[in-house]
């Protein structure tokens, strides 16, 4: 079964006994396997695992792909962030709001994802904006890894710390478990459901959901 390959191999995290007071960010690397597939009866979207094998997060599109507007949820079917599409003139962008806020036009998201040109590299990478409501907001960027698979990392823009990590998953003997089956590897001290509504709006990108 399908749902069951998909599943780490690994030990349980140490979230369970992290001391932090955000079940979203602990003081260890946590891993997380996204199966890129609705639990709706295998449609659109996202189903992610940690790695107790336990359902965290999910995205449920049904017979659409690649909305405009998408709802990251936990496996309640609480919504942790909105992502909505706002389309511009050129590039467009991509916003995530906390808890499923209003649509009011004063609303600030809490989170952007655009796209920028890198000239001297002729490459494309995409801008994430944490935290829009504030003076001084965090920055990430959107790394691709290889061309033309769904692997990528996100750093911090000033100084290129890894942040995150997308690749594709390998069973234990080194065997490819498909392209909708990734592997999330979220470094220490982050808020890895802000992780994840930033790799929602790159699968969005990615005409993955």
């Amino acid at each position: 079964m399908l749902m069951a390959k998909v599943y780490p191999q690994q030990s349980p995290s140490s979230s369970t006994a992290s001391a932090s007071p955000s079940p979203y960010v602990t003081s260890t690397r946590e891993t997380f396997t996204l199966w890129m597939k609705s639990l709706v009866l295998h449609g659109n979207g996202c189903t992610v695992y940690n790695s107790s094998g336990e359902i965290v997060y999910r995205i449920d599109n049904y017979h659409e792909k690649c909305s405009d507007e998408v709802y990251l949820m936990d496996l309640g079917g609480n919504v942790l962030f909105t992502i909505r599409r706002k389309k511009l003139r050129l590039f467009g962008c991509w916003e995530g709001y906390r808890c499923n806020t209003s649509r009011s036009s004063k609303e600030k998201p809490w989170f952007k994802v655009s796209k920028i040109r890198e000239i001297l590299k002729g490459k494309s990478s995409y801008k994430v904006t944490v935290e829009c409501d504030q003076p001084q907001p965090r920055c990430y960027r959107i790394e691709r890894l290889v061309s033309g698979k769904s692997e990528y990392r996100i750093v911090l823009d000033d100084s290129g710390e890894l942040v995150a990590e997308v690749k594709q998953k390998q069973s234990t003997s080194g065997v490819s478990l498909g392209n909708d089956v990734l592997t999330m590897v979220v470094e220490p001290q982050v808020d890895h459901s802000l992780i994840m509504g930033i790799v929602t709006v790159y699968g969005l990108i990615s005409n993955k959901m």
